[in-house]
Parts: C-alpha cells; structure tokens; sequence
C-alpha cells in the first residue's frame, strides 16, 4: 500500500492522518498528528479465536522520552514499567473501543500507541484514541467504527476543542469524550465545581466535535480499502437458550431478591447447579460451555427485567434510593487525618499524610508537569471480595481509580502559598459491593477535614448505572457491583454543594442520548447532597488545628540576595540551624523559606533566619558567642555567619594584657553595635563589662604628669622627618 496522508484543520488546530510508510507488517498502522506532537498507533489481531468467555483486547500506551528530549531518570536510564500517566492514557484509550466490537468476537486483538514525537504543547491522548479507531478499520477487524475523542476546555466562557498545555491552564474544565457520531460511550473529567447544566451542555458540543473527527476518519479509511477480516462470530443455538431459561427464570428471580451480596451470589449458585442437574453427563460435556454462558444471560436478564419490570432493585431499593452511610472522622489516633466511610457493604478507610514542599512528587514523563504536591493511592486488596489473591502492586484499575478520587479532590485542596504542605492521601478499600471510588472520594474528604486542611468544600461522590432494552430506561444511584456488572453504564459524579469536581463514564448501552445524562447527572445531584449530608454529620467543617503528630511548617519571605547568607559556604550555616534546633529548611528560588518542625524549633529556626537577613543597627543589642580571639579583641557571632569584634580596650573595665584573660571562646556576652563602617565590619561594645585582672608585672601605676607614664609629646614623626604618623586601626 502506498503512503496515504489525510491534512485537515479542525476548530483552529491542524491534524494528520497517516498510513503507508510505517510499521507495515501490523495489521494497521497509523499515525496521527497534532502539531509536533505524533503517535504511532498499530492494531493487530490473531488469526484464530481464543477459548475464552471474554473479548481479549489489550492496550498499551508507550511513552519515548527521547519524544521530548529527555532522558530516563533511574540507574539504568531506559524506560521501564510504564508512568501513571501511560497508564491511565491506555485506560482511557481501551474503555471506549472495548464495547465498540462485535459480540461474540475472540479473537486476540493488541493495540499499542508509541508517542514519536511529544512538543510540550499539544497533548498525545485524545488523538492517540482516534488514531486507534483508524487502525482497527484500516487492519479490517471486526469494530463498530470510526470512533474519536476530544478533550474540551472552556477559557473565559468559550470552548477549546483540543486544548494545549497552556490553555487547558487557564480552564475551569478539563473534559474528554469518546464516541460515534451517534453515541457517546466514555467520560472522562474534571472540573473546578461546574454546575450539571454547564456540564451538559459542555457534553453536547463535545458529541458534535466528535462526529466532524468521525467524518474525516472516514474519509481517510476509505483511501486506504482494508480488506474486513472473515471471522465467524459464534451464536449459541437459541432452542438451548430456551431450555435453560425456561429450567431457572423463576428460581433465579427469588435468588436475586437478597441485600446480602454473599447470600445472593451463594443463592445465584445454587440455582445455576440446579439447572445443570437437568442436563445429561453427555450433554454437559458437548454443550456445557454453551450452558453456563447461558446461566449468565439468564442472571443478567433477570436482574434487569426486575428493574424495568418492578422498579426494584436485588437489595430492595428503590431506582433513586441510596445505601445506607454512616461516616467517622479521625479514626485513627496517629494518622495525621483519617476518615472511614462505609455505604452498605462497601468500606473505605482513607488515611492522609503531610509532608513539606520539597517531599512532592517528581514525575518523570514525557508530559510537562514535572511534579505535583497531592496524590492519592487506591488499595483494592482480594479480601475486601472475600477472595484471595497475590499481592504485587496496584493494577491498572487501582491506579485508575486513585486518579479518579485525586481529580475530584484537587479543585477544593487551598494554594500553596495559603498552605505549604505535600498531601499524600491513601484508600483502603476494606470491603467493596459497588462504587468503592467514590468511597474513596468520601472517606478522603473526612481525612482532609479531619487534618485540619483547609479545603474550600467538602466533596462526595456517587455511582450511577443504567438499564437500557430498546426504549425502557431506569438510572440508577449508587450501584452495587451486580449493577456494574449486569448494567449498561457506570457513571461515577464527584462534586461540591456548588457543582462537579470529577465525572468519569463507561458505556455498554448503544445509543446514550442527552435526555439519559441528564437524568443521570440531576439524579447524581441528589444522591452527593444525602451522601454528603452524612458524612457532615461526623464532621462539618475542617478542625482548627492539625494534628499534633504532623509538622508545622512556618513560612519566612527574605530577599533573595540573602539567601546564600542563610545557607553559608557549602550548607555551613543552614545545616547548623537545623542541627540545634531539630528543623527542616526548605529554601525556595524566590527567597521564600519553609520550615517544618514537630515542636518549638521551628519557631527558633525562623527566629534565627530573621536575625541572619536582618541590617544590623547601631545601638542594637544582642547575646552573642565568642567564636574566635584575637591579640587585638574578640570576635563574637551575633547570628549565624554574622560577627563583630569587640576590642580588647572594651572588653572589661580597665586596662586588659591580653583577651584570654576574661574571654574565652564559646563564652556568651552581651555587646551592642558601637559602629559600622563602610565594608559593613562591626564593632562592639561589651555591656556589663567586668573588672580587669591584675596586672603580672606589678599592676598599672599611675606616675603621673612628670612620671614615666604617658607623655604628651605632641606629634610623632617618622624616623625621615616625614608627616606624623596616623594611629593603626587594631581591627578589621
């Protein structure tokens, strides 16, 4: 095939779509461009299907530093697991495609993205899902295409398809929205409180962006005439069908009518092995494959026709009607702020951490960011499913997670400057029946306020689901994992009182119209409000003060020519501070310092700070320590790196042989600023000065005018007859 380039500008940004020249052993290979920024987007599938009960797509999404210029952080400087960002770029990437093929499809399909190019202006993900739709439908898989995505920002009232870097800053809005021309089938979001009305409408000109992407994808595919792949999808022989529904319907409707999760699935199974039991040995072995697929339709179409049908739910509840909550602040005695939620059976245990500024996270991507001061860890350990498995570091979907909850909580988090402190919050999720996301959401929002971090608003968050057949519809709130799993939708909605933090959406149904996200976002309203009215009953507003076991960090402004004063030569004097008084220093480009301590150190380091930048003054008085001595006088350290010199005629009363004899170094004496000249050299006074040693040579003795004391000789001249000689300064 000949090299097949596509050009076109779309809302004020310029694109491409390219095959031909790379990669041309994949099944389908394009590349997609948005400015400077280029990804290699390959789909291949196997030739033969797998013996599974479940579509096996895979997507992974390949960051090159060399893209952005960069290399590797680590020792063996070479990129290894992927980034969180890689992570969630590929979630995002599989989630709209999956339901977008054929049922019934099994045949292996891999999709990986390679970003080639990355110029820090213009972002990778969103064309990334477009270019992934191109090369399935060039590879001539099975899928239910074209499909794109845009991200939407909304800069000063106005939308911006596409946003770059710097203009998705100054947005209140950061929307991404996968789809046909005719559905909408992923959300993902966050949002600076924005009200379900703004959102909705954000939502509509996202649809009809998509379907002019969709359109051009077209029209690209079409240049490149793929061959469809003849794969046979397999049906199962609908007298069967009949059989095993016919053998189960009503047994499992009664099994389905349990709150209890355990009961209900103990029940759920021994229906299913009822109806196996009429099934023949020979039977079960021919078509027993065939009969437990069945078993799960059965389940699956049962639990929804009690929706549709009853307007009632396997617990009991109504379509609108919320689990019940119960909410504890500060469960934990040493946590610096923890929260525990639980909604039915379904508990999260979120436990938060502050650390100082320069604790935050360094992210090493081809992304801009290079770091961040909150993050949020989601825990999904197989006990809280009552099941058992291998503990070895979060999956795709505990990271995806995690970033969900950290998103819904950014927008209420206070500044940096109102609050200097790194927040790393942690969900546990002890028992999970549904929605365990937004648990985290919830029980984080109790952490925070339960540490005293001023947030503007608390958050909560609630599941929806949808039920779907033909033109019956019934949303959801709060959905058990029945729901989620047997149901059409997973819309999770996290916000304030005042409007929507975060929104994430996957789709199963075909054709989501704008009347069914409406219903779901009003009807999310009211399910976050009752939440969040429980959870205000164990805490309403953020404690007065943090917890004892966390640092408090004070904050100092010195001008930014002082700063290498308070760090000394090679860390001397801001390394001592530390040492004394137990702090930790943070010191920033723009003068502003941090000091964190767990006691009265803190307030001790700043006092020494202020000291170090502070002018002295003459006439200021201060306790200094004797640091050296000298035979003309004694230097004395008024702050740290600052010293003056106390002359030896002032550092008693009287005449004074040498220093030693009433100075020693490390003595503290009190001395006050006598004099500054103009290279800034200090001199002191020692203030209550003592009485001077006698003299070993017998003592002064006063001789008087005619004696051999001091003379008045008049001026002294030099041994050449030259001028007289002025006085030698005896200190520097």
């Amino acid at each position: 095939m000949s090299k097949i380039v596509e050009r076109f500008e779309l809302y004020g940004k310029e694109y491409t779509l390219e095959t031909g020249e790379l990669a041309k052993q994949a099944g389908g290979a394009v590349v997609v461009r948005q400015g400077d920024t280029m990804v290699l987007v390959t789909a291949t599938a196997s030739r033969n299907p797998k013996d599974l009960d479940f579509f096996p797509l895979t997507v992974d999404f390949e960051e090159r530093m060399y893209a952005a210029g960069k290399l590797p952080g680590g020792f063996i400087k070479r990129e290894a697991r992927p980034s969180e960002k890689a992570i969630l770029t590929a979630r995002m990437i599989d989630r709209p495609l999956r339901s977008a093929f054929a049922d019934g499809f099994r045949n292996e399909v891999q999709i990986i993205a390679t970003v080639l190019s990355a110029d820090q202006v213009s972002q990778p993900d969103v064309i990334s899902i477009m270019g992934a739709s191109a090369a399935l439908l060039a590879a001539g898989i099975p899928f239910e295409g074209p499909l794109a995505a845009v991200r939407i920002a909304r800069v000063d009232g106005e939308y911006v398809v596409n946003p770059t870097f710097d203009e998705l800053e100054d947005s209140d809005l950061d929307l991404v929205v996968a789809g046909s021309p005719d559905a909408v089938y992923m959300i993902e979001a966050g949002a600076y409180e924005v009200s379900e009305d703004d959102m909705l409408d954000a939502l509509t000109f996202a649809q009809e962006a998509i379907t002019e992407f969709c359109a051009v994808q077209e029209r690209f595919v079409a240049q490149t005439e793929p061959t469809p792949m003849e794969i046979p999808i397999y049906e199962i022989d609908q007298t069967l069908r009949e059989q095993v529904f016919a053998a189960g319907s009503d047994k499992m409707r009664a099994a389905l009518h349990n709150p209890d999760k355990f009961s209900r699935q103990d029940g759920v199974h021994a229906v299913k092995e009822e109806v196996l039991a009429t099934f023949s040995e020979e039977e079960l072995a021919e078509r027993g494959k065939d009969i437990k697929a069945l078993l799960k339709e059965l389940e699956k179409n049962t639990m929804r026709r009690m929706v549709l049908d009853e307007g009632e739910r396997a617990d009991g509840r109504k379509v609108d009607e919320v689990r019940q909550v119960t909410s504890v602040a500060g469960y934990l005695p040493r946590a610096h702020g923890s929260g525990l939620f639980t909604r039915g059976q379904t508990q999260v245990l979120s436990v938060l951490t502050l650390g100082m500024l320069s604790e935050w996270q360094r992210i090493d991507t081809i992304d801009v960011t290079e770091g961040k001061r909150y993050w949020h860890h989601y825990n999904f350990p197989p006990f809280c499913t009552g099941e058992t498995g291998f503990m070895r570091g979060p999956k795709r979907r505990e990271i995806g997670h995690g970033a969900l909850a950290e998103r819904a909580l950014v927008p209420v988090l206070p500044v940096e400057d109102e609050f200097p402190y790194t927040v790393r919050i942690v969900s546990e999720v002890l028992e999970s029946n549904g929605s365990s996301s937004m648990g985290s959401v919830c029980g984080s929002t109790l952490a925070l306020m339960d540490a005293g971090v001023p947030i503007s608003a608390p958050v909560s968050g609630i599941a929806m689901g949808l039920i779907k057949e033909g033109d019956e519809v019934a949303v959801l709130s709060d959905i058990q994992g029945l729901e989620d799993f047997l149901g059409d939708m997973d819309f999770k909605v996290a916000g304030t009182e005042k409007g929507i933090t975060a929104l994430q959406m996957d789709n199963k149904a075909k054709g989501l119209s704008y009347e069914i996200l409406a219903t779901a976002l009003r009807q999310a309203k009211d399910g976050r409000a009752h939440i969040l009215g429980k959870m205000l009953e164990a805490i309403d507003v953020p404690r007065g003060e943090l917890s004892e076991f966390a640092p408090r960090i004070l904050t100092v402004k010195i001008p930014v020519d002082k700063i290498r004063d308070v760090i000394g030569s090679g860390g001397k004097v801001i390394r001592g501070i530390q040492e004394e008084t137990g702090a930790h220093i943070d010191i920033q480009e723009d003068g502003t310092i941090f000091v964190a301590s767990r006691d009265q150190g803190g307030e001790e380091a700043v006092r020494r700070i202020q000291l170090i930048v502070k002018v002295p003054e003459i006439g200021e008085r201060y306790k200094g320590r004797v640091v050296s001595i000298q035979a003309f006088g004694a230097f004395v350290e008024l702050t740290p790196g600052k010293d003056g010199l106390i002359h030896i005629s002032r550092v008693a009363k009287g005449r004074v042989e040498k220093v030693e004899d009433v100075l020693a170094v490390g003595d503290e004496v009190d001395v006050e600023i006598i004099d500054i000249d103009e290279r800034g050299k200090i001199s002191l006074d020692r203030l209550d000065k003592p009485e001077a040693p006698p003299s070993k040579g017998g003592g002064d003795r006063d001789r008087g005018p005619s004696g051999g004391g001091d003379r008045d000789r008049g001026p002294r001249r030099d041994d050449r007859g030259g001028e007289a000689r002025k006085p030698r300064r005896r200190h520097s």
